[in-house]
């Protein structure tokens, strides 16, 4: 498989003349070329916009320095189609770019495409294959934008997540995923699902491609310090670590030991109860705010909805108001027992997902060791490097205190460069 691109690298490489945006955008191009076939990582391919767009001038000064990006098939583009994933919005031309794609074009991002999503970013699986196995999923509902990173496409991919749409897709095809801290990146111009829950996030090859592409588009400080020290680690199995499997917890195990022999310290411990019980609050915060985020959908074109989020909508009609604003108040105490926890550790070190990518494409996985940290809005990184059984790429995931993202990009690029040396 063809090797992933650094973001970082690229753009030093163009700062210092020794490539052009032109250049990086017909390395992709040929890569696109030759991958695409078969990972079928793009809902709409743009070759020719973004290979016109490398060569305007200036953008070798800007912060992205005419990196290609892919951007999720949920965000509005007004110069390409937005389809979500769904027929009902076949050809759908916006008049206005999400805020987030203004912001990587302002930043000097070239947009490649649209990338493949399941059905409004929920279950249905989208076409988009696994570039490390084929035969397997590449995850969901950023199918498209973790694999076209993985597949050495594009250096950057934007992505969102409502439960585990960032984490997830980002360990099975092994690249570094970042859910920031809820509401860092706009969410103007997302296709809403769950307005609680919705959190832009990134794609890249490694942890400082995407604190370096997140910090080129915020304005923000977030690339971690060069010299730091040692993060104190939370290891967190959560209550539903018997349904993790023998790879992921060998995983969540080489990547403790890899971060003691770096020097940090690993506490293992068993989560609050108030944290815990966010994890029900989730389910039904997002059932029910879907329910009436598509209700347009359900009222007049239901018969172009799939079964199974049909399925899904009316079961979240059924969720009455109360019961969602109990939820809430059980959200709002984990998120106060996630910030008292935090007063004693760095970051928390649990699983990305519960195996490797199944095989199949039917599904697209579990978000089961996702959602509690999308309803706290912590800061998430899915760290790369580690492999299960069957040679497939295994994740494990760095939390961080809410809105301290410098800081949890920082334990989790510790932590690769900890795998990376064990």
């Amino acid at each position: 498989m063809t090797e992933m691109l650094s973001a970082v690298a690229l753009a030093h490489a163009v700062r210092a003349g020794r490539l052009t945006p032109a250049d990086i955008a017909e390395r992709c191009a040929e890569t696109i070329r030759a991958q695409e076939p078969q990972v079928r990582a793009f809902a709409t391919l743009d070759l020719d916009g973004m290979l016109a767009r490398s060569r305007e001038a200036g953008l070798a000064e800007r912060p992205l320095a005419g990196l290609p990006i892919g951007i999720k098939d949920v965000l509005d583009t007004a110069a390409l189609p937005t389809e979500r994933g769904s027929p009902l919005y076949a050809g759908y031309r916006p008049a206005a770019d999400a805020a987030v794609v203004r912001m990587a074009l302002r930043a000097g991002a070239v947009m490649a495409g649209k990338m493949a999503t399941t059905e409004f970013a929920f279950m249905k699986p989208a076409a988009t294959r696994n570039p490390r196995r084929h035969a397997h999923t590449p995850g969901g509902s950023s199918a498209g934008s973790a694999a076209a990173v993985a597949a050495g496409m594009l250096p950057l991919a934007l992505g969102t997540q409502t439960a585990g749409s960032v984490i997830r897709p980002a360990s099975f095809c092994g690249v570094t995923g970042y859910k920031p801290s809820f509401k860092l990146i706009p969410v103007l111009g997302l296709k809403v699902f769950a307005w609680s829950l919705d959190t832009i996030g990134l794609f890249g090859a490694h942890v400082g491609d995407v604190a370096f592409a997140a910090a080129a588009m915020t304005g923000r400080d977030l690339q971690p310090d060069e010299e730091s020290e040692a993060p104190h680690f939370a290891l967190a199995k959560t209550a539903r670590a018997d349904q993790a499997s023998p790879d992921a917890h060998a995983a969540l195990k080489a990547a403790a030991e890899a971060a003691r022999k770096a020097g940090a310290r690993v506490t293992e411990i068993e989560l609050p109860p108030e944290i815990e019980a966010s994890d029900e609050a989730q389910g039904v915060i997002q059932s029910y705010e879907a329910a009436l985020a598509f209700a347009d959908e359900w009222d007049r074109h239901r018969e172009q909805l799939s079964d199974m989020l049909a399925a899904y909508l009316a079961d979240g009609m059924t969720i009455a108001p109360e019961t969602y604003d109990a939820a809430r108040r059980t959200a709002r105490r984990g998120r106060h027992a996630l910030a008292d926890l935090f007063a004693g550790y760095d970051a928390l070190l649990t699983f990305s997902a519960p195996g490797e990518a199944p095989e199949g494409h039917a599904s697209t996985g579990s978000p089961m060791f996702n959602r509690l940290w999308t309803l706290s809005g912590a800061p998430c990184v899915n760290v790369a490097g580690l492999t299960g059984a069957s040679g497939l790429p295994m994740g494990v995931q760095v939390v961080g205190r809410f809105g301290r993202d410098k800081a949890t990009l920082g334990a989790a690029r510790f932590l690769e460069r900890a795998i990376a040396a064990a």
